[in-house]
């Protein structure tokens, strides 16, 4: 299974590995904790981080997850433009554990603002 990722910022990066695990907001409000496929990436970037500085990108291998996994139409019913329609997108239902985390790619906008993804994906 190819790995899976999820942006989120190097501070909260840093509070998972003091913690031992990485919780998202969204787990409390949605659920789950929101991820991409690499195709998905650019276009989840562009619509909910446009204008943030100070990111990260994790890797995650989906077969090391002790949470579940489950691949679901996007949680508000349209994808980022860019995605595909009928994509599905990657939930993880429960905590992030850390040895699932395979790499941790900076993941900062370019002068124009938009999104690159980091060579080593």
């Amino acid at each position: 299974m190819k790995n899976i990722f999820h942006i989120t910022s190097r501070a909260a990066w840093l509070d998972a590995q003091k913690n031992g695990k990485y919780l998202a907001p969204s787990l409390d409000s949605e659920g789950f904790i929101h991820a991409s496929t690499s195709s998905q990436v650019l276009p989840v970037a562009e619509k909910f981080y446009k204008g943030q500085t100070g990111l990260v990108l994790l890797v995650i291998d989906p077969t090391r997850l002790a949470s579940d996994l489950k691949w679901e139409p996007p949680f508000d019913g349209a994808p980022p433009p860019g995605a595909p329609p009928a994509d599905l997108f990657p939930h993880v239902y429960g905590p992030i554990n850390l040895d699932a985390v395979v790499q941790v790619l900076d993941f900062e906008p370019g002068a124009d603002g938009g999104f690159v993804l980091p060579s080593l994906m």
